[in-house]
């Protein structure tokens, strides 16, 4: 993964930030795609949430971030909170799904 390259003014800063939160959003996107379709294979909303599941993700995202040089606990956050996020968004498709 390529790292942050030195900027030579606070507008480069403004416009690599602005240009990596279009890719960020973008993969984000496709990643809510993938959970709600997960519903559908889910035989109960119960199932939406599996906590074995939650902890496998954040020791990968943990050693992928020590890897990355970023700090573990950070992204260990910021990925607890988009799976919050993403299990409140499946449990309503899976609800559309079976009602």
């Amino acid at each position: 993964m390529p790292k942050a390259v030195k900027c030579e003014t606070l507008q480069d800063v403004r416009d690599n930030i602005d240009r990596l939160d279009e890719v960020i959003v973008g993969l984000l996107a496709e990643r809510i795609g993938y959970v709600l379709q997960a519903a559908q294979f889910k035989e109960t909303r119960d199932d939406v949430r599996i906590p074995k599941r939650i902890e496998f993700i954040v020791d990968r995202v943990r050693a992928h971030a020590i890897k990355e040089g970023m700090d573990p606990d950070m992204a260990e956050s910021i990925y607890r909170h988009i799976m919050e996020e993403s299990i409140a968004r499946e449990e309503l498709r899976w609800d559309d799904i079976n009602d």
